[in-house]
């Protein structure tokens, strides 16, 4: 039997954890969460093993590909199909109608940069269920950018933040907790308190980034973590993959982990925020050579995209490169020891 939970447009609180999935929440009895066993030919062996590749939730399932799922839980992909299709009609997912999509964008949440001339670039700071991606040359600002973000996310709704906890994966080996300690401190924040909402590793290689990745997204809900930092994304993949016999291999690879970022992120309700290395375009003799590694096919993923570039002094020049809704524009803000402020 196919449960299908109803949806009421008169609630207060809708939680959207995936596309479209709504839950209704009721004072007396709310409604339980679907389990992946609840759904039809998946038994506790089969449960068990989807569980262990990271298909923990329906949600998970319903966003699945058949060859994903199969893999994972040593099936067919016609009985993975018939999981997907039974899992995406527990949750309704489908169409819907435009108003309904903006009631739902209207519940993204945005965490402030610090300086109010970069939050109005961004539209009010760097979005939730969406990848931000800052791309520059070294000292342009994307790292002070990634550990200002780790603090501010921590703050309440009202200066700025989401009253959550932020998900550090460092790539390159920048991350410095005595920057948290100088930003904290500007602020009047529990410095201890600040350290403990962030959660880091440093990632080796391209296959352990991923995989920090994946289980950053599996630990989102249970750690209320609102913000997912990857510093920088395309780190070991050029490093990795050298020459143009591997750069169909390293694109696929890094196509995968992108859409990987963007579906953890639209079903934890979660901003991840990249960073992008650059290289100069030696055929370019007009301009600005600069240009973000990673090609086209990081350049489709990213809702947002800014190219970040140093200016006199402590202070730094947002440019927003690409955006759906946005207009194009530029912002300038300084680094300080307090941390990203206006100039």
């Amino acid at each position: 039997m196919k449960i299908s939970p109803k949806k009421d447009e008169s609630d207060d609180e809708v939680d959207y954890e995936d596309f479209e999935e709504e839950e209704e929440e009721d004072e007396e009895e709310e409604l339980p969460d679907f389990e992946i066993t609840d759904l039809p030919g998946v038994g506790p062996a089969i449960g068990k093993r989807l569980s262990e590749a990271g298909f923990k939730t329906v949600e998970a399932v319903a966003v699945a590909s058949p060859g994903e799922l199969a893999a994972a839980g040593s099936i067919g992909e016609t009985t993975a199909t018939k999981i997907i299709k039974a899992a995406r009609e527990m949750l309704d997912i489908g169409f819907e109608t435009a108003d309904l999509l903006l009631d739902r964008r209207r519940n993204a949440g945005r965490i402030s940069t610090g300086a109010k001339s970069l939050d109005d670039l961004l539209g009010g700071g760097i979005e939730t269920q969406c990848i931000t991606e800052m791309y520059g040359s070294f000292r342009s600002g994307k790292t002070q950018l990634a550990h200002q973000l780790a603090l501010n996310v921590q703050r309440p709704p009202e200066d700025g933040g989401l009253g959550a906890t932020a998900i550090y994966v460092d790539t390159e080996g920048t991350f410095r907790p005595e920057r948290l300690v100088d930003m904290a401190e500007a602020v009047g924040m529990d410095v201890a308190k600040v350290l403990k909402n962030v959660i880091y590793a440093r990632a080796y290689n391209s296959d352990h980034q991923i995989l920090l990745c994946d289980q950053a997204m599996e630990m989102a809900p249970e750690r209320n973590a609102k913000l997912l930092v990857v510093d920088s994304v395309m780190s070991h993949f050029r490093a990795e993959y050298t020459g143009r016999g591997t750069l169909a291999a390293r694109q696929q690879k890094l196509n995968k982990h992108l859409h990987h970022l963007q579906r953890g992120a639209e079903i934890n309700n979660l901003a991840v925020y990249i960073t992008n290395q650059v290289m100069s375009k030696p055929d370019a003799f007009f301009g600005d050579p600069t240009a973000p590694v990673g090609g086209h096919v990081l350049a489709h993923v990213p809702q947002t995209r800014c190219y970040l570039r140093k200016s006199k002094g402590e202070r730094r020049i947002c440019r927003l490169v690409d955006s759906p809704n946005l207009p194009e524009g530029e912002a300038v803000f300084s680094i300080l020891k307090e941390g990203i402020r206006d100039v």
